[in-house]
């Protein structure tokens, strides 16, 4: 019989407090997923999971301590309890650990207006077809010689989270996806590249046809790729990888790298951080998308917030025990599995989208690197200096007049991000909702 995810979270807390807990959250999370690969038109592999997995934290005075467990058994949950209990009373004591005050918790956790949910249960069958159908369309494209994988998938995840403070609330998610991976040329003149799509509802996929020609066509695209020449360029980052740009930012803004003074940006507050008239908004109430949620990894609300305005940094991105540290008031951006303590994380994000089209800022670049594809990454945290692999297309006269691959980029984030111009490209059903960003004056070396 499946067991209630609420109930079994108040029976830890219930146990908790039993083995000596002064206070205690816990967390119970069920998944459902089933995965299929495709090759050479005919199934390669078929993987179904399904479990429950629970997370207790416990506190005596300020020692805290997590556990975790797949068995849910109740002499399990008494054990995992005990354990538990037993574990923070010999930890170190944490001056900022602790539980949200009843008065900082979210008050409707209903997370129906979000849309998260789809009743729709593709078979096996229904995703093998779905697979077959977009490795067929990428072998369609010319100079497409061969797949190196075809997948579909489908998930059902649901969590609850309970406290000691009186907090209590839950919701679900589905996911489906579908992707390809297409390999042009042969031998050592092999490239490959890839498209996928990933919803909340199956209604919402992007056909197999299309994301199957679009995987082909990108693979084709990379045919003959060389060493671009070396030099200081300006750089395009396609809406595709773009968001990793904007993801160095968020690293810096996170308050555990803020409270370790590990941040390149950690005396920016109300500082310029990207060109004036640019925002870089959170929401988590944006409905069918990914990064969704209704309350954080310890309770508290959630809602939309400016972390940066007017291309000025408004806002750390904190948790409790970083907003603890800092002297500030939790963001409510804790993030919470089954295992160890909550930590600061941001979930939908959009940046202001520009006036212009990509090839419309190629046009403007003139000379210089569209990067498609990254590899590898050396950030140094305090200074903000940045090297990546990269590969994609150099671009002559505003046209992309070759494919390029082996080549290093770098420079400073601090000067990057002062100098983005974002294109009106970005995919607004994605979690992060980010369009092709054009970047002056990059180190790149090539040929």
């Amino acid at each position: 019989m499946t067991q209630n995810l609420s109930d079994l979270t108040h029976a830890l807390i219930d146990a908790a407090k039993k083995a000596g807990a002064d206070a205690a959250d816990a967390v119970a999370i069920r998944d459902d997923t089933l995965s299929i690969e495709v090759l050479k038109g005919r199934l390669e592999q078929a993987e179904r999971s399904e479990g429950t997995e629970i997370g207790l934290r416990v506190f005596a005075g300020k020692r805290q301590a997590s556990v975790s467990a797949s068995d849910t058994r109740p002499e399990m949950i008494e054990t995992l309890a005990q354990r538990a209990v037993a574990m923070a009373r010999i930890a170190p004591e944490d001056p900022h650990a602790g539980l949200a005050d009843p008065g900082q918790l979210a008050g409707d956790v209903s997370a129906a207006a979000l849309d998260l949910e789809d009743d729709a249960r593709p078979d096996p069958a229904t995703l093998e077809e779905m697979a077959l159908a977009a490795e067929a369309a990428a072998m369609a494209v010319p100079g497409v010689s061969q797949m190196q994988a075809t997948g579909a998938g489908a998930s059902t995840r649901a969590m609850h989270l309970a406290a000691s403070n009186g907090f209590s609330g839950g919701y679900g998610r589905t996911g489906y996806s579908l992707s390809a991976v297409a390999i042009s040329g042969e031998g050592l003149g092999m490239e490959r590249d890839y498209f996928g799509d990933s919803r909340t509802h199956l209604a919402d996929l992007m056909s197999p046809e299309e994301i199957g020609r679009i995987a082909g066509e990108r693979a084709v695209a990379l045919a003959g790729a060389s060493k671009p020449p070396t030099g200081r360029y300006p750089v395009i980052y396609d809406e595709r990888i773009s968001s990793g740009v904007i993801g160095h930012l968020l690293a810096a803004i996170n308050g555990n790298a803020v409270a370790r003074g590990a941040s390149w940006l950690k005396d920016a507050m109300g500082e310029a951080v990207l060109p004036a008239g640019l925002d870089l908004i959170e929401d988590p109430h944006r409905a069918r998308a990914t990064g969704s949620r209704p309350f954080d990894g310890e309770g508290l609300p959630t809602g939309q917030k400016a972390l940066v305005k007017d291309g000025v940094l408004q806002s750390w991105v904190l948790d409790l025990a970083t907003g603890r540290k800092l002297g500030l008031e939790s963001t409510g951006n804790a993030a919470r599995g089954v295992s160890g303590s909550p930590s600061p994380s941001v979930g939908n994000l959009s940046l202001t989208q520009g006036a212009h089209s990509k090839e419309e800022l190629m046009r403007e670049m003139g000379t210089g690197l569209l990067i498609t594809s990254l590899i590898g990454a050396s950030i140094n945290p305090t200074t903000g200096d940045y090297s990546r692999g990269a590969s994609g297309f150099w671009i002559e006269n505003g046209e992309i007049a070759r494919a390029v691959n082996e080549c290093t980029v770098a420079g400073n984030l601090r000067d990057m991000l002062r100098t983005i111009v974002p294109a009106n490209d970005a995919r607004t059903h994605l979690s992060r909702v980010v369009p092709s960003l054009m970047v002056e004056g990059l180190t790149i070396a090539g040929a």
